[in-house]
C-alpha cells in the first residue's frame, strides 16, 4: 500500500526502483532522497519533474540491458521473416507435408535496416545487423550525424527512413515527442514486407492502427515486447492476430542481464553517495539539473 510504501521510504538516502510507479505522492514523502536508481533504462514511472525539481538525482542501468534487447530484437526479425510461429505449428499438428502453406519467407541478407533512436540499445542493434551485411539508416535528432557515421550507419529522416526500410525497430524513450509516433499514417508510408519491432515503450506506436495494419496486410508483420496497457486486456485483438509476435516486456531479463542490471544499479547508488569517480555519468538522466 501507498501508506506502507511511504513508511518504510521516509528517511533512505536511495531507492532501487524497478517497475513500480513512484508519483510526487510518495517521493515528497522521503526527506531523506539524494537518487532513485532505475533498474533499467526506461524512466517514465517516476516523476523527473519532481526529482529535478528537488535536486534528486536519476539514475539507470545505461550499460547492462543493450546487448540483450539487441538480441531480442534480431531474434524477432528472424522468426518473422522466417515465419517460424507457422512452421512449427504445421509441424505440431501434423501438417509436415503443407509446407507450401509457408510461402514468401524472407531474408534479413543485405536489407535495409532502419533504427529509431541511436542510444546503446540502437548502436548494439547495429553491430548485430552488420553479419547480415544489411544497410543501416538511424534517425535521432539529438545524435550528431558524425557519431551515426562512425558507426559505420547512414544518418537519415524519420519520414523518408519508414518509407525504404525492410526493417524497423525502436529504441526511444516514451514522453510527449514520441506519444503515437507511429499511426495509421506512418504505416501506410511503409512497404508492405516491411517488419516493424517495439522493444522501447508501448504508446511510441498506436496499437489501434497497428492492429488495423497488419490485419489488412498493410505491412509484413510485427513484434511487441511493450504495450499501451501491461499486460494488455485478454479481449485485445492483439492476442488473435497471426502475423504478430509477442513478448511480456522480457527483453532484458535474460539470467545474465537480470544481475548486470542488479549490481549496475546498487553501484549507481554507492558510488553516487560516496562521490565516487567511478560513477558513470551518462547513467545520470539528470545530471545537468545536479550541475
Amino acid at each position: 500500500s501507498y501508506e506502507n510504501l511511504i513508511k518504510e521510504l521516509i528517511d533512505v538516502s536511495a531507492i532501487v526502483l524497478r517497475t513500480y510507479e513512484l508519483p510526487q505522492k510518495i517521493l515528497k514523502k522521503c526527506k531523506s532522497l539524494k537518487i532513485v536508481s532505475r533498474h533499467g533504462v526506461g524512466y517514465d514511472n517516476v516523476d523527473l519533474n519532481y526529482l529535478n525539481n528537488e535536486k534528486i538525482a536519476l539514475a539507470i542501468t545505461g550499460s547492462a540491458n543493450a546487448v540483450t534487447v539487441a538480441e531480442h530484437v534480431i531474434s524477432m526479425f528472424l522468426n518473422l521473416s522466417k515465419l517460424s510461429k507457422k512452421s512449427d505449428w504445421l509441424v505440431r499438428n501434423g501438417k509436415f507435408k503443407e509446407r507450401k502453406a509457408v510461402q514468401n519467407t524472407l531474408e534479413l541478407y543485405q536489407k535495409k535496416i532502419f533504427i529509431i533512436g541511436f542510444g546503446r540499445v540502437g548502436k548494439a542493434l547495429a553491430k548485430r545487423c552488420y553479419s547480415f551485411e544489411t544497410k543501416i539508416y538511424v534517425y535521432d535528432p539529438y545524435i550528431e550525424s558524425k557519431l551515426i557515421k562512425n558507426n559505420n550507419c547512414f544518418p537519415i529522416s524519420f519520414e523518408e527512413g519508414i518509407k525504404i526500410a525492410d526493417f524497423i525497430s525502436i529504441h526511444l524513450p516514451l514522453n510527449k515527442e514520441t506519444k503515437y509516433l507511429i499511426t495509421k499514417k506512418e504505416l501506410l508510408q511503409m512497404k508492405k514486407t516491411c517488419i516493424l519491432i517495439n522493444t522501447a515503450r508501448g504508446g511510441i506506436i498506436k496499437e489501434d492502427d497497428l492492429i488495423w495494419a497488419l490485419q489488412n496486410k498493410v505491412i509484413h508483420s510485427a513484434g511487441l515486447d511493450v504495450f499501451e496497457q501491461e499486460p494488455p486486456d485478454e479481449n485485445s485483438p492483439l492476442l488473435t492476430i497471426d502475423n504478430l509476435i509477442l513478448s511480456p516486456h522480457n527483453a532484458a531479463l535474460t539470467l545474465e542481464c537480470k544481475q548486470r542490471m542488479g549490481i549496475e544499479a546498487c553501484n549507481n547508488i554507492v558510488n553516487y553517495l560516496n562521490n565516487d569517480p567511478d560513477l558513470i555519468l551518462s547513467n545520470i538522466v539528470n545530471k545537468d539539473i545536479l550541475n
